[in-house]
């Protein structure tokens, strides 16, 4: 697990609940997605870019979700969801996401999200701002 969150030093954990399971009793495919929003506002809240936003601003949209399922999770259960930045443009970036099962001690699941900046006001695509550029960098995988 120390490996794991060496690796990912922005992760956040998250409780499995039993309402996450199906009919199969395993978490429901589409309840991954919960857990990468989940992940993607605490890494957002850590780099402060909520701060910059206002309702009539310049915030984040997702324009894809990508989720690989590796091995099925159940109740009860804790994950760990590690997030890195990959492929910034000037006006996107790729969140990263790997989920790893504290119960199975292995990863579960792989995602993405292309995360576009968008201006509320004019509803058209944005440009990424110095700061949220540099706080991106920080987190941005090696080669990207």
């Amino acid at each position: 697990m120390q490996t794991f969150k060496d690796q990912y030093p922005s992760h956040t954990d998250i409780t499995v609940a039993g309402a996450d399971m199906d009919a199969l009793l395993h978490v429901n495919n589409v309840v991954y997605l919960r857990y990468f929003e989940i992940a993607r506002i605490d890494f957002l809240n850590k780099i402060n870019l909520f701060d910059t936003i206002t309702p009539s601003g310049i915030g984040p949209v997702i324009s894809e979700n990508n989720v690989r399922y590796k091995r099925p999770v159940t109740f009860p259960d804790t994950l760990t969801v590690g997030v890195t930045i990959s492929d910034i443009k000037t006006d996107r970036f790729v969140m990263n996401y790997t989920v790893f099962s504290h119960a199975q001690n292995a990863i579960t699941t792989t995602g993405t999200s292309k995360v576009v900046m968008f201006d509320f006001t004019t509803g058209q695509k944005a440009l990424i701002t110095e700061p949220l550029l540099s706080a991106l960098t920080t987190h941005a995988q090696p080669n990207n």
